[in-house]
């Protein structure tokens, strides 16, 4: 099982701030094209992944028990 986080647009595109998931072994990108194909309303072209509360590559393995946050762009003024 890993843990997935939401964050402004994505939380309400996914109607929930977070969810679990079942996992035994992969990257963030595999969970990037999970979320990509389960929620096809993201927009994930600038979305950064972090796993345990630390920024990531898509190469970084995800194991179970791991909390994956995607985290969309910012802009403030």
């Amino acid at each position: 099982m890993i843990y997935l986080h939401y964050f402004a647009g994505l939380k309400e595109a996914a109607g929930k701030p977070e969810e679990s998931l079942p996992w035994t072994s992969g990257t963030a990108a595999d969970v990037l094209q999970w979320a990509a194909t389960t929620y096809s309303n993201f927009d994930f072209s600038a979305v950064q992944i972090a796993v345990n509360e630390e920024y990531v590559l898509e190469t970084e393995p995800v194991k179970p028990g791991d909390h994956v946050a995607f985290i969309p762009p910012v802009s403030g003024g």
